[in-house]
């Protein structure tokens, strides 16, 4: 076959995340704060592109979501390509050496907690300096497309966000588990796109693309609280990606492939 099966990829990704637990800090921090960042830059670049398109949007939306969700997934292309961390997939990757009992759910806790604030850092690198600072978002229709974008985000239910949370991460996850079945970065790529893509084009609320597009449209006067991103938007979302990740994939893909008599028939 030309991919590895389902088992050999949770294997692939329970190995990934034994090999970030043992990282030192400023190692873990700086591949997080990379993961943060490539995010947003994957954001930045769906905002350009579909931001771009007013007069599409105004003839046919679903078009632009869709062209949205298309650009978006090359952040989490270049995370999984170069080694960098995310807490979004971590809450699967981890869940799955705690799931065999080769992590403590205190350790699991501990990285995930590094994670989001390096991700928060990196997200704000490129919302402010590469973004806000150089003056990108500065004009329409980018800076009325990016303040819409954020302003429906923070005007919903707290429950709301929190199931879309769940059915972000459920596909980011996802993602990254097809994109361990790959042999070769096509096939990663394609693997990686495909759930990412569709999780942006539905509209669903990832805790760290949030991180980018908020603050962004913050810092260029949005007239949004960080209160009411953080309480409205980014707490919801945070804690629907936590039992999308490690509940839908995690557990799930823990149980299905991960238990030792499976892992076992690989070192055969």
């Amino acid at each position: 076959m030309n991919y590895f099966t389902p088992t050999e990829a949770a294997d692939a990704f329970r190995l990934a995340a034994m090999d970030k637990s043992r990282r030192s800090f400023p190692e873990f921090a700086v591949m997080a704060l990379l993961g943060g960042a490539f995010i947003a830059l994957g954001g930045l670049l769906s905002v350009m592109v579909a931001g771009g398109m007013p007069g599409v949007a105004e003839a046919n939306p679903g078009l632009v979501k869709f062209v949205a969700g298309a650009m978006f997934p090359i952040g989490l292309i270049m995370v999984s390509v170069t080694g960098a961390d995310l807490f979004t997939s971590d809450c699967a990757g981890l869940t799955f050496p705690l799931y065999r009992k080769e992590l403590t759910a205190g350790r699991v806790a501990g990285l995930l907690a590094i994670s989001y604030l390096f991700n928060f850092v990196g997200a704000q690198l490129i919302a402010w300096l590469l973004s806000a600072h150089v003056g990108i978002l500065d004009s329409d229709p980018w800076r009325d497309y990016l303040h819409q974008l954020s302003e429906a985000k923070v005007n919903q239910d707290f429950l709301r966000v929190l199931i879309k949370g769940i059915g972000a991460n459920w596909l980011v996850c996802l993602g990254m588990f097809m994109g361990y079945a790959a042999k070769d970065i096509t096939g990663k790529s394609i693997g990686i796109w495909i759930p990412v893509m569709l999780f942006v084009t539905l509209g669903y609320e990832h805790s760290i693309a949030n991180m980018f597009f908020i603050p962004a449209a913050i810092y260029t006067g949005a007239e949004i609280t960080w209160s009411s991103f953080l309480v409205q938007n980014l707490l919801p979302a945070t804690l629907g990606n936590i039992v999308g990740g490690m509940g839908l994939v995690g557990l799930v893909y823990g149980w299905l492939y991960l238990k030792p008599q499976n892992t076992e028939t690989l070192k055969h």
